[in-house]
């Protein structure tokens, strides 16, 4: 279990507390991290789809040849990036910072002229540089105008001049390389610099994330800067419809995760006719925690499938025998391989037990069942693996901590946990097309990506997708200062020791990041701390959680604030100390908007079977930072009145509302009279929070 403590700014630390196992002596001991390897399973996603492949194969070929025309054997050059992987860079970026001098002198030569344009006249420099490109002028001659419009329209907009090495982040991106920037130095701004450029082309760009969350929150915040100057913004969710998608894909800027895109991909290529496809042909890449997709994910293959035959009792008559069966009497099992495998003694009794001549029958393939009740029991963990929401299991992704939902293991796996849980077990499916994500971001003719840890992966990134890692220099020293781990004897210990640190650090008002390693670590410390009477949100893979996710963030920075996270708030989450108000207002307008101007029981792929919850958008009044003056309150509920008159009461889908909720907190020029209100009541109301939150943030 990790622990980050959120300090002020001035001595910013962090440390981690580990329990040891099979120690001997009371002689200090040093920590080992083990990197634990994924499991080696296919995840599927459900659905009756038209069995076409020859567009998968043929892409699949492609994708195969242009990997190996990228790839190329490490060479002596590449030496070096081996052993940036054992041993740790010494690179600060300075090295950098002066190869991209001469474009930075000239990119900050243009601040002055810049700074002297009106709005109207900042935005018409999008159609200027747009008619440039189309007139054969190169990216690299207009990049430094390019840059010096997008650094002037966020200082407009965000209240945020980018800083010169952010600006050097964004060459690195255009130039088709991973920036290698720390955290906190502003990776999410300093992705709109190549996007904005790359999209002068009118090829369209992807900015891709881990997950819905981060899509969405970039796309509403930096997407703003964009936006102001004049082009199309797009996001992909979830649960958008095929019209919806596709009309976000033509958009000039797309924000998606590694996910939607590859599974909107898969559904193009099984496409029967050219109405049916979503997607635009692939342009340009920018990949937020590029690490994570490529390196982390690589080999994981997105599958689409269809149903097969009809779920066989053999699934619970094996999960009995497996929960019978005992580890190293009946069965071994390799953790780190994912494997089981039965003993002498296994086979004998189960074939003694299931009354047959040989396990390994291709008539009754009962080995399979069986090996895969034995998988569910061993292997795959409730609370961790997985959770059970109402008759469904759900995965949890190894990777960001989050509930993958319509996905299912393949191989009968996902049954096998089914019978093990005693829930009803779901139709078998049969893949129709499928994709790594290796493969399928080979396909980008230009890729690149941001992480703050990529040098120990470089070769990698230099022999399979001929990426080269280039180290941004940080624009201030680092001041964090990282503790040596606490290693206990035993877990109970641990825990125990967690719990005191919390309480102190929450005594003097310091806000407070526990990270876990699983939904059911999270848990745990939750009944802790509440049994420790320390007030506190969690944040992990349960849905009920999830739907919180934005609100839970924008509050874990405040005075005293105590947030446990699994891995989900790991990447891409950016707490501010004292708390975002800007966010708060948003949400506290949307409590109000939301119920009013949505259609109800509206959303995409509601079961016939299960009702459709209903939807509040009601948020937990201690989670603001103070209550809202009758003159604010008063504001924004005539202002709310005011677009139910004119939007017509519940006529929007929650998308439309959304949207223009997204308009309404931005800083760009609008002409609509209800989202020009909108704004006024969203400024009043974070200016209001804003008060207390800079307060305490001082404390």
């Amino acid at each position: 279990m990790t622990m980050a403590i959120a300090n002020p700014p001035a001595a910013l630390s962090n440390c981690h507390f580990h329990e040891a196992s099979h120690i001997s002596g009371a002689a200090p001991l040093p920590c080992y991290h083990q990197m634990k390897s994924g499991i080696n399973s296919r995840l599927v996603a459900g659905g009756i789809v038209p069995l076409h492949l020859a567009g998968t194969k043929t892409a699949q070929l492609r994708s195969r040849w242009m990997r190996r025309r990228r790839s190329r054997p490490i060479m002596a050059s590449s030496i070096g990036g081996l052993f940036a992987g054992i041993f740790k860079s010494k690179d600060s970026g300075e090295s950098t910072r002066k190869f991209y001098s001469s474009t930075l002198s000239l990119i900050n030569g243009l601040d002055s002229q810049m700074s002297s344009l009106s709005d109207s006249q900042l935005r018409d420099m999008t159609a200027t540089l747009q008619q440039r490109a189309r007139n054969g002028e190169t990216l690299e001659s207009l990049l430094p105008e390019a840059y010096a419009v997008v650094r002037e329209a966020s200082k407009r907009v965000l209240g945020l001049r980018p800083f010169d090495v952010q600006l050097i982040g964004g060459m690195v991106l255009h130039k088709g390389e991973i920036a290698e920037m720390r955290t906190g130095e502003g990776k999410t701004l300093v992705a709109i610099l190549p996007a904005y450029l790359n999209a002068l082309t009118g090829k369209g760009v992807h900015v891709v994330t881990v997950n819905d969350y981060l899509a969405r929150r970039d796309c509403e915040w930096v997407g703003q800067v964009p936006r102001f100057l004049g082009l199309k913004i797009g996001l992909i969710q979830q649960n958008m419809t095929s019209e919806q998608r596709k009309e976000n894909y033509l958009c000039d800027i797309t924000y998606v995760t590694n996910s939607e895109l590859g599974f909107d991909y898969l559904r193009d290529n099984l496409a029967t006719s050219v109405d049916e496809l979503v997607l635009r042909r692939f342009n340009f890449c920018v990949i937020d925690e590029v690490d994570s997709i490529l390196i982390d994910e690589a080999r994981t293959p997105l599958i689409i499938s269809g149903p097969a035959e009809k779920p066989s009792d053999k699934y619970y008559k094996a999960a009995k025998i497996a929960a019978a069966f005992e580890q190293d009497i009946h069965y071994t099992v390799d953790e780190k391989r994912k494997t089981v495998l039965l003993t002498e003694q296994g086979y004998a009794d189960a074939e003694e037990i299931l009354d047959l001549k040989d396990l390994y029958d291709p008539r009754e393939q009962w080995a399979s069942y069986l090996l895969n009740a034995i998988k569910a029991k061993e292997l795959f963990l409730k609370d961790v693996n997985y959770i059970i929401r109402g008759t469904d299991v759900l995965i949890v992704d190894e990777f960001t901590g989050r509930v993958m939902q319509g996905r299912r293991w393949g191989d009968g796996l996902h049954q096998a946990v089914e019978a093990k849980e005693g829930l009803p077990i779901q139709n078998e499916t049969v893949t129709l097309a499928s994709i790594s994500y290796q493969n399928f971001f080979l396909q980008f003719p230009k890729l690149c990506g941001m992480t703050g840890t990529a040098a120990t992966e470089s070769a990698e990134f230099e022999s399979i997708y001929n990426l080269k890692v280039t180290i941004v220099p940080t624009n201030k020293p680092m001041i964090r200062k990282d503790e040596s781990d606490v290693v206990f004897r035993a877990a109970t210990g641990k825990w125990r020791a967690v719990v005191v640190e919390i309480s102190r650090m929450h005594k003097i008002g310091r806000p407070v990041l526990v990270g876990t390693t699983s939904v059911e670590q999270s848990d745990a410390l939750s009944e802790k701390l509440h049994d420790a009477g320390i007030p506190h949100e969690v944040l992990n893979a349960k849905p009920e959680n999830v739907e919180r996710e934005a609100e839970i963030v924008a509050q874990s920075g405040r005075l005293g604030a105590v947030t446990i996270a699994t891995n989900m708030a790991g990447r891409g989450t950016d707490i501010i100390l004292g708390g975002n108000a800007e966010f708060m207002a948003r949400l506290k307008l949307r409590e109000m908007l939301m119920p009013r101007v949505v259609k109800p029981a509206e959303g995409a792929y509601v079961s016939i079977k299960k009702p459709s919850p209903i939807k509040t958008w009601k948020v937990n009044d201690r989670l603001f930072p103070c209550k809202l003056s009758k003159e604010s309150y008063k504001l924004a509920e005539e202002t709310v009145q005011l677009a139910v008159k004119i939007w017509g009461p519940r006529s929007l889908t929650e998308l439309e509302a959304e949207e223009r909720l997204s308009c309404s907190c931005e800083k760009g020029p609008v002409q609509d009279e209800v989202i020009s209100k909108l704004r006024s009541a969203f400024l009043e109301i974070t200016r209001e929070y804003k008060f207390y939150t800079e307060e305490e943030k001082q404390k």
